[in-house]
């Protein structure tokens, strides 16, 4: 199991064809450093694909999904990164509307 203290997820899209170090420099680029036991998650421009990238400590771990039907959402209010609870980051990528959603899992907004 890898260990993960925080979910970061950056805004602006990313092209889902790069790699672990092109993905390492986009959060360097956008978070300013790669936390040890940190998630940085990006999309696409279509919003229906994911890459998720943990610094577990020792060295990076990659990984991505992909959305048959439907996309991933947030509101782009001009920042570049957006912070998650747990609750918010298990939400996004099984696509609910985790925004709505607070700590405990009560959802705030209707």
């Amino acid at each position: 199991m890898i260990r993960v203290d925080a979910w970061w997820l950056a805004v602006q899209p990313l092209d889902m064809r790069v790699g672990t170090e092109a993905a390492l420099a986009r959060v360097v680029q956008v978070f300013g450093q790669a936390h040890p036991h940190h998630a940085y998650l990006f999309a696409n421009r279509r919003a229906n694909r994911m890459k998720v990238l943990v610094h577990d400590g020792i060295g990076v771990w990659l990984a991505a999904r992909r959305l048959n039907i439907g996309k991933f959402t947030w509101v782009n209010d001009g920042t570049s990164a957006l912070p998650l609870s747990r609750t918010q980051f298990d939400a996004l990528v099984l696509g609910l509307p985790w925004l709505r959603l607070g700590d405990a899992g009560i959802i705030r907004v209707i």
